[in-house]
């Protein structure tokens, strides 16, 4: 009788222990295969401009080549969730070049938003932020916005946060948030507190390299904002023309290239949402227009500033939950 009672607690006891390790094994595999991801593509200053002439900065005589260029590198990119120009769309602020870009913008397989750049508008001129709008959501299915900053969900856990960094009444490279703006961003980061968070504008929060006559006026009070939350969050922008990557704790402050002038390039960038941390994967995208890419690099002074070290082009960065 003790020989079957003992017989009975040891079998108890390895069911009890392979019980136990059941679970933990599947509390680990949870944690790693429960991961979401989501893949974007972001492209800075593209400065669109028909019939137009290189500069000493920037390859606008190429401009169409190099956006057609980029939306087929694009094209080719599997499983991409959106695209996100953030910025300079044209270089001109004209009707006539907007309408102009947008058989080469609609080409692309994927949907696509857009940010506001200094460039897109025109200071009491007839392409007014309301015009823009209005032309961009007659050419584009998924852009149904009506204000020049809004949000919206590209995938479950994920939160895009467009901003409007343009100042509109002043003829000015330099950008401004106002308090309106800031109010709405903060009731948006509020509500996301559980999202991994993207932020695109065109002004950077962080400057690549300084510039007074390009800075954003109020990027202390902006970053004020977006710092006192902790979630996951990712902040994109262009307008230096400059690669640039900053980690200040949960926040990732990313500068991308210009497709216009050198390096002519994009990026693309996979982000993967685990338990206990977010992975963001910059993966940068050079023009394959080579000789356009040697012609623009002879035309900046110093080509290093714009093109960024290896860290600022494709790097893997970890933001811990």
């Amino acid at each position: 009788m003790r020989r079957k009672k003992e017989t009975f607690l040891f079998k108890l006891k390895n069911t009890v222990t392979t019980l136990l390790l059941t679970c933990v094994m599947l509390f680990f595999v949870q944690g790693y295969t429960n991961a979401s991801s989501l893949r974007f593509v972001q492209v800075s200053d593209t400065h669109f401009l028909n019939n137009g002439a290189n500069t000493t900065f920037k390859m606008i005589a190429e401009s169409p080549k190099l956006l057609d260029d980029a939306i087929d590198q694009i094209n080719t990119t599997p499983n991409v969730d959106f695209v996100m120009f953030t910025g300079d769309l044209i270089d001109k602020p004209y009707e006539i070049e907007l309408q102009a870009v947008l058989p080469h913008v609609k080409k692309l397989n994927y949907p696509w938003y857009f940010a506001f750049g200094n460039h897109d508008i025109c200071v009491g001129g007839y392409l007014t932020k309301s015009l823009y709008l209005s032309i961009l959501r007659k050419n584009n299915s998924n852009f149904t916005f009506t204000t020049p900053y809004y949000s919206f969900v590209p995938k479950q856990g994920f939160k895009a946060i467009v901003l409007d960094s343009i100042i509109d009444n002043e003829i000015t490279s330099n950008g401004y948030i106002y308090k309106e703006q800031l109010d709405w961003l903060d009731a948006e980061l509020k509500k996301s507190q559980k999202d991994v968070v993207l932020i695109f504008m065109h002004v950077p929060l962080v400057e690549p390299f300084s510039s007074n006559d390009h800075l954003m006026k109020n990027s202390s009070e902006v970053r004020k904002i977006i710092e006192k939350y902790k979630n996951p969050i990712g902040v994109f922008s262009g307008h230096y023309h400059a690669t640039k990557v900053v980690q200040m704790n949960n926040v990732l402050y990313v500068s991308s290239p210009a497709l216009v002038s050198y390096p002519n390039a994009f990026r693309i960038i996979d982000i993967t949402a685990k338990k206990n941390k977010v992975i963001f994967d910059l993966k940068f995208k050079e023009t394959s227009l080579v000789n356009i890419q040697k012609l623009a690099k002879l035309m900046v002074f110093a080509s290093s500033i714009y093109s960024g070290e290896e860290k600022d082009q494709t790097g893997i960065y970890e933001i811990k939950r």
